[in-house]
C-alpha cells in the first residue's frame, strides 16, 4: 500500500550538524519504511535566516530514483502518494512590464558602475552594455534598495520566474539581497493599498526561483558548452572574462541561484547540453562534494546532457579561501580580463 509519509523529516528534537553551516541545527530526512536516514545532505537546517539549507529528496529526483530502482518502472513513481510535496495547480509569472521598469538608472547602479570604474582592470563600456542586454540586468531607482542591481530569472519560454535584487559595495561584495516582488508587496502594505492582481497570484507559487539565471539564452546559443555557477554575479563575471557566447567555442554562463537549489526540475532545460559546474568553495570542500553527488543525479535524469564538476577552484584555493567561501569571481577580479579572452 502506498504510504504518504515514507520520506519525511525526522520527528522529535534530535539535531545533526548542518553540512552547510556546521551548526547542530539540522533535521535529516528518514525513510520510514526502513527506519533509516537518507544520505546527507538531505535535510533542513533550523537556522532559516543565517543558513536556510533545505535539501529536499523529492525536489532533485532522488526519491524518483529510489522508486524506479525498487519497482522497475516509472509509472509507480508517477502514481506515488507524496503528501509532503503538494503540486501547485498553476505557475504564475511576473509581467513583462515589471521587468521593463527595471531597465533604467544604470548610472546609479553600484554593481554596473563597479565593472567600469572600480575594477583593477575595468571592462569596456561596450562589453558592460552587452552583458546588461543579454541578461536583462536592471536597477532599483528608489526606496531603501536604491542603486541595487536586479537579476531576472527568465525561463526558456521567456517567462519571468523571479527578479532577485542585490546591493553591492564598491568591491562588488554583497551587502544585502531580496526579491522585487517582496519590495513591491511591502510598498503596498506601507501605504495600505491593494497589491496588483499579478502579485496576488504570484505569491501563490510554491517556489519563486524555479528556473536558471540566463536560461532564456539557451535557444540563442544552442551549441555552446554551459558553465553553471551558483550566483548570477559569478555568471556575469564569467561572461566578461572568458568571452561572449557569440563564438560557439566560448562558454554560456548560467546560474542556479544558490548552492542548495541545484536540482533536476531546474536543470531540465539543459537537456542535450554539455554542462560544466563551478561550485563555490566551502569548508572541507562540502559544496564540491555536494555538487559532485548532484551531478550524478542530473546525469541519470536528464537525457542527452553531460554534467561534470570542475575542480579548478579546489586545486588553486587555500584553506582560508575555502573558509571564506570564495567563488570563481573572487579569483577572476584581480586578473586582467584581456588575458582570458586570448
Amino acid at each position: 500500500m502506498c504510504s504518504a509519509y515514507r520520506f519525511t523529516l525526522e520527528k522529535g528534537s534530535k539535531k545533526h550538524y548542518c553540512p552547510t553551516c556546521n551548526k547542530k541545527r539540522f533535521v535529516r530526512y528518514v525513510d520510514t519504511s526502513k527506519g533509516e536516514y537518507l544520505p546527507l545532505p538531505y535535510g533542513k537546517c533550523d537556522r532559516i535566516i543565517n543558513c536556510g539549507t533545505n535539501f529536499n529528496p523529492y525536489a532533485d529526483g532522488y526519491v524518483k530514483s529510489i522508486i524506479k530502482d525498487e519497482q522497475g518502472f516509472e509509472s509507480i513513481y508517477n502514481n506515488y502518494c507524496f503528501k509532503t510535496q503538494p503540486m501547485n495547480k498553476q505557475t504564475f509569472f511576473i509581467p513583462d512590464e515589471v521587468l521593463k521598469n527595471t531597465l533604467v538608472g544604470y548610472e546609479e547602479n553600484t554593481f554596473i558602475n563597479n565593472l567600469i570604474l572600480n575594477m583593477p582592470y575595468p571592462f569596456l563600456k561596450d562589453d558592460v552594455e552587452k552583458i546588461i542586454s543579454m541578461y536583462y540586468l536592471g536597477t532599483i531607482t528608489k526606496g531603501y534598495r536604491k542603486g541595487a542591481i536586479t537579476f531576472p530569472f527568465i525561463d526558456i519560454n521567456n517567462n519571468i520566474r523571479a527578479i532577485q535584487v542585490k546591493q553591492f559595495d564598491v568591491n562588488n561584495h554583497t551587502v544585502s539581497t531580496g526579491f522585487l516582488h517582496s519590495i513591491i508587496e511591502k510598498e503596498h502594505l506601507k501605504v495600505n493599498t491593494d497589491c496588483p492582481e499579478w502579485l496576488v497570484n504570484y505569491l501563490k507559487n510554491d517556489t519563486k526561483v524555479s528556473c536558471l539565471f540566463g536560461e532564456h539564452l539557451l535557444h540563442l546559443y544552442p551549441n555552446n558548452t554551459i558553465a553553471l555557477v551558483e550566483a548570477p554575479k559569478s555568471a556575469i563575471y564569467g561572461s566578461l572574462y572568458f568571452g561572449f557566447p557569440d563564438n560557439s567555442k566560448n562558454l554560456l554562463w548560467l546560474a542556479v541561484y544558490n548552492l542548495s537549489s541545484l536540482n533536476v526540475a531546474k536543470c531540465k532545460a539543459l537537456q542535450g547540453r554539455k554542462v560544466v559546474l563551478f561550485p563555490d568553495l566551502s569548508k572541507e570542500s562540502k559544496a564540491f562534494e555536494l555538487w559532485n553527488y548532484k551531478a550524478e543525479v542530473l546525469q541519470n535524469e536528464i537525457k542527452g546532457a553531460t554534467f561534470k564538476v570542475s575542480d579548478m577552484l579546489e586545486q588553486i584555493a587555500t584553506e582560508q579561501d575555502k573558509e571564506q567561501g570564495k567563488d570563481i569571481a573572487d579569483f577572476l577580479i584581480p586578473q586582467d580580463w584581456r588575458l582570458f579572452r586570448k
